[in-house]
């Protein structure tokens, strides 16, 4: 399984090369290149785990060279945040990356000896999270190559520096690549600051106060996670003297009282990185940076981490305080967060709240801690992981379009824009509607709160995906609306590389979809049994493929409609209006013989459950809510 280190290694060497690589149509067909590559390696990864049986695998237990070039690393990375932080004067977020780091050299140059460990781990799990990352991945880098151009044609006050943006974006896959196979909790807390790094640089891309200050969040906050992934390897190691993280769930799971603290402070970490609250601000803010990062922060990588820690935790949180308290946060926020997308009308906004509030429902399944909201949380993941990215490249192909991203000037864009509005819609639809995945997880995880008599996720569930359906259905509405759709006055400039890229995210999300029953059979149940020792058949196999024909149907039904629409079009017929109707239903002249225009607009109840009244007081609930559960965890296994 050699492809595994070029998987972590390559993209650093390829992101080295880009940052020397000054000629944009040079570096361009690198960046092409290089995606593919690794596209196509993560295939090779698959086709050769297969043909090994699919086992769990670990590999390379001496890795003395390694280890050492990992400390050295984290140590650099310790050095680049003390510039950066003086430099801003940010100066007590230094002491967030002091602290782990000097941990971490502690612990491997005069550390208690540990259990030798293999630093590679292969499993269903893990091929899932390379994959996504992989091909979501590798398909931003392709949008991005072409975005780039038209950004920064629009955006002429922005330095350009492509050759640092791409860098960094390559990094960031290799980094995640590295998480997501690592079994030693040493190499998961390198792996894990670099992506902290990376997510820092590139919001702050522009180099504006905005993004300066935004990117500095997200960096505090996750670091701040760092402190507790530290603090949580520490004592596993003085206490079990080993780095292990399949034996730290192992412990856990079996009960183990001196396993509890490194799992709870691991997933106290885990919930920074998924931007849970109180530290979702961090995630709102990354959505300042160019539309290509912030697909890749909100889609296939970042987040996606703290998901994968959790699920790796989920069987070690079932049944116990921890897992109580991380479905908690999870539910709540998937809620709160659900009511703060409704008053957002700015489409990336209403996005970035969107993968919070669907973070946090994959959060709570893997607090639950059971074999069927665990195949719920997977899916969620997949699904989400797809529609995300393509919705977040799509917006900002359409805000270079439009020159908006406001939802309600979308409105009719099926008519101004057609092509960027199918792309839309097929990831609009992928995120709420039936038979779509997203909908049949959330009914999944729905049916196991009920089973488990959990009354509090039973509440957030319900009512969060009330609220998600309300503001999708709202942008929906907006994107096929023909009242006021006017003449074509813009111009698709969308390049063929960003639609390459909507297109492969169309057809993955459409075959997603019609191959849900076999995914679930062959993939997803094999891997709760790796995690559970079990699988439970969550959805019978009936219902399953029955799924196929309601979604084929409900892919030929929009091109009967848009048919319809077609004709519709050349033969429109006159509505009612609140006066003389002119003759083209976008105008009318009213009672007093003056000539109006119909104008349809959203309300999105700013004042009431906005951000700004609804963000505070949650993440103060939340901030106590975990002080207090840490102070009940820890201080029942200390008693």
């Amino acid at each position: 399984m050699s492809v595994i280190p070029f998987l972590i290694v390559f993209p650093f060497l390829v992101g080295a090369v880009l940052f020397c690589i000054r000629k944009n149509r040079v570096r361009r067909a690198f960046a092409y290149c290089c995606s593919v590559i690794i596209i196509g390696a993560v295939f090779v990864l698959l086709a050769q785990w297969l043909a090994a049986g699919a086992q769990v695998m670990t590999f390379y237990y001496d890795t003395h060279l390694a280890d050492r070039v990992i400390l050295c690393g984290e140590v650099l990375l310790m050095l680049l945040v003390i510039v950066q932080t003086i430099r801003y004067r940010k100066y007590w977020i230094m002491l967030l990356s002091i602290i782990p780091t000097g941990m971490m050299v502690y612990l491997e140059l005069k550390g208690p000896a540990v259990s030798e460990v293999g630093k590679i781990y292969v499993d269903h799990l893990s091929v899932l999270m390379a994959l996504i990352i992989g091909i979501i991945g590798g398909l931003i880098v392709i949008y991005g190559a072409g975005y780039m151009h038209g950004y920064h044609q629009h955006h002429k006050e922005v330095r350009d520096r492509r050759y640092y943006f791409f860098m960094i974006i390559f990094c960031f896959l290799g980094a995640m690549f590295g998480f997501v196979f690592s079994e030693s909790l040493m190499w998961i807390d390198f792996f894990w600051e670099v992506t902290s790094i990376c997510s820092f640089l590139l919001i702050g891309y522009t180099q504006d106060e905005v993004a300066i200050n935004n990117s500095f969040r997200a960096l505090w906050m996750n670091l701040f996670g760092g402190v507790f992934l530290a603090v949580g390897i520490w004592y596993f190691v003085y206490t079990q003297g080993s780095v292990s993280l399949h034996e730290l769930v192992d412990n856990g799971a079996a009960g183990d009282v001196l396993a509890m603290i490194p799992v709870a402070f691991i997933a106290f970490a885990a919930l920074t990185k998924a931007a849970q609250l109180p530290f979702s601000t961090w995630l709102i803010g990354a959505m300042v940076a160019p539309t290509p990062s912030s697909a890749l922060l909100h889609s296939a990588t970042m987040v996606k981490a703290g998901i994968y820690v959790l699920f790796r935790l989920a069987p070690a949180m079932a049944g116990n305080l921890i897992g109580f308290m991380i479905a908690f946060v999870g539910g709540f926020t998937f809620l709160l967060t659900s009511f703060m997308a409704i008053a957002q009308s700015d489409g990336k906004k209403v996005l970035a709240f969107s993968t919070i509030s669907n973070l946090g429902l994959m959060v709570a399944c893997a607090g639950m801690g059971k074999p069927e909201t665990v195949w719920a949380g997977v899916f969620l993941m997949i699904f989400h992981a797809i529609s995300k990215s393509l919705l977040f490249q799509d917006v900002g192909a359409t805000e270079n379009s439009l020159h908006s991203r406001d939802i309600e000037d979308m409105h009719g864009l099926i008519n101004i824009l057609p092509r960027l509005a199918v792309f839309m819609l097929i990831g609009i639809a992928g995120m709420f509607l039936a038979p779509f995945g997203m909908l049949i997880a959330k009914w999944s995880a729905f049916k196991a709160s009920i089973d488990t008599g959990n009354i509090l996720m039973v509440f957030f569930i319900a009512f969060g995906s009330a609220t998600t359906s309300f503001y999708w259905t709202k942008w929906m509405g907006k994107l096929i609306s023909f009242s006021h759709v006017g003449e074509r006055k813009f111009k698709d400039i969308t390049k063929k590389n960003e639609i390459i890229s909507l297109t492969i995210h169309a057809i993955l999300m459409v075959l997603l979809c019609m191959l849900f029953p076999l995914i679930s059979t062959v993939y997803v149940d094999p891997l709760l049994h790796e995690m559970f020792g079990l699988s439970t058949q969550v959805l019978p196999q009936s219902l399953l493929y029955m799924l196929v024909f309601v979604i084929l149907f409900v892919f030929i039904v929009p091109l009967l409609a848009y048919g319809y629409i077609r004709q519709y079009r050349r033969n429109v017929k006159l509505s009612y209006m609140n006066g003389i109707n002119v003759g083209d239903n976008k105008y009318f002249v009213d009672s007093f013989g003056d000539n109006k225009r119909l104008w349809l607009s959203n309300y999105y109840f700013h004042n009431m459950i906005g951000a700004r009244r609804l963000m505070e007081p949650g993440q103060l609930f939340m901030t106590s809510f975990l002080i207090v559960m840490m102070i009940m965890i820890i201080g029942g296994v200390v008693a």
